[in-house]
């Protein structure tokens, strides 16, 4: 065997029966192809639910336990004279029991803990679990960083309204099988010249079940669930980003039969601002100033992300900016606590910065008297032709600031 069940569903050999079930479902929604990119996303969600088929399996977990293969022939194995195929490859060797045959399904169930043919099973329940589903929301930034609830469409099964899941029409119930009498298998003999074989099978009639529905709920027909679709109002936590997803329990796709529902992940998109740029808990911004101001100095009023959100005060929606006197261009101010708060971890709730980033604008056009000026203090500061040069390190600082800014 080359395939280990229990580390393909990240389990232990002695986990439950529930443990096993849990791993799955978690596996199965990590790599299920409609959930990720991964170019192996199919192999590896077939790879899973092998695992499951056989660890959830009584009889084929006993098979690979005991090293065998169990996705051989249902139970089968390596062929040898170990744990492999109980019969050595020889489909008939049973006959020799005698006169009187024997039963596949009984053999398999005294040699693996009587989980053998579909007689030791009993008949199936009409109630499953239903699927977990994915809904994706897109959001403003301003929603993502201070939270929001979102009322959102999904299209799912729910309990069939007219038969509350029973799947039986008004006045009518499920009947017993006739012909398996509710056991949900039926065995045929087949005679050979080794003698009479007996093999279990499931009931055509009831598919397994032990019971027919005669009269079918007219609006499910029989399934006991219905597709509809519903509005949820999901809660959307202050300081999500692209990529983060809400586990709502419970809030999946009803089960057939009115079995219980599935859970629904909720995938938050986060649409891009036309201003702010988010890096972790912080805001991005860039704040163009004219050639005066950087030299002089000046008060700018920013409006912040706050202004976006129903019921603002003036006092959330602008933060005064303070310009030092001589600021270079690509400088990054800082406006401690007007960015995102922290989703989780101990920092939670705790807003990170806002960070301004300094763009010095050189006028382009100038009358005469305004280049006149420009001409007196450029020799007032011994700026002229002459003046004019390369500074060692000048440069390339200017330029690192720049490229901090704009890469972040």
């Amino acid at each position: 065997m080359s395939t280990d069940y229990y580390e393909v569903l990240g389990v232990p050999r002695d986990a439950t029966a529930e443990q096993i079930k849990r791993a799955y479902r978690k596996k199965a929604m990590q790599v299920h192809p409609d959930v990720t990119d991964d170019p192996d996303a199919e192999e590896k969600f077939k790879a899973v639910n092998e695992a499951y088929e056989v660890l959830s399996d009584p009889q084929k977990k006993a098979v690979f336990d005991r090293g065998g293969d169990p996705m051989r022939n249902g139970a089968g194995g390596s062929g040898g004279a170990g744990y492999g195929d109980p019969f050595g490859g020889m489909g008939g060797f049973g006959g020799f029991s005698g006169a009187g045959g024997f039963d596949v399904g009984d053999l398999l169930g005294a040699m693996f803990g009587g989980a053998g043919g579909a007689s030791s099973r009993g008949p199936r329940s009409r109630v499953h679990q239903g699927s977990d589903q994915l809904l994706r929301v897109r959001l403003s930034l301003a929603e993502a960083a201070f939270g929001t609830t979102s009322k959102l469409d999904l299209d799912t099964y729910v309990v069939c309204p007219t038969c509350s899941g029973k799947g039986s029409a008004a006045g009518s119930e499920p009947v017993i099988c006739v012909q398996c009498h509710g056991s949900g298998s039926v065995t045929q003999v087949q005679r050979s010249f080794l003698g009479d074989i007996r093999s279990t099978t499931v009931c055509p009639t009831c598919n397994g079940y032990g019971s027919t529905i005669p009269s079918p709920c007219p609006e499910c027909s029989g399934q006991g669930r219905v597709r509809t679709r519903r509005q949820i109002s999901v809660k959307i936590p202050a300081g999500v980003s692209s990529g983060n997803r809400i586990h709502l329990r419970g809030q999946g796709e009803v089960g057939t039969g009115g079995g219980p529902a599935g859970d629904l992940y909720v995938e938050v998109l986060v649409a891009e601002h036309e201003v702010f740029r988010r890096d972790g808990d912080n805001l991005e911004m860039v704040l163009t100033i004219p050639m005066t101001a950087a030299a002089l100095g000046c008060t700018v009023p920013i409006t912040t992300l706050e202004a976006e959100l129903e019921g603002a005060t003036p006092e959330d929606s602008t933060v005064e900016l303070a310009i030092p006197a001589g600021t270079q261009a690509a400088t990054r101010l800082v406006v401690k606590g007007r960015g995102v708060p922290a989703l989780r971890g101990r920092d939670k709730g705790r807003r990170g910065e806002l960070g301004v980033t300094v763009v010095v604008e050189t006028p382009t056009r100038l009358s005469d008297e305004q280049r006149e000026l420009l001409a007196r203090l450029a020799e007032l500061r011994g700026e002229g032709d002459g003046g004019v040069g390369v500074r060692p390190g000048a440069d390339r600082g200017f330029f690192n600031r720049l490229r901090e800014a704009f890469n972040g």
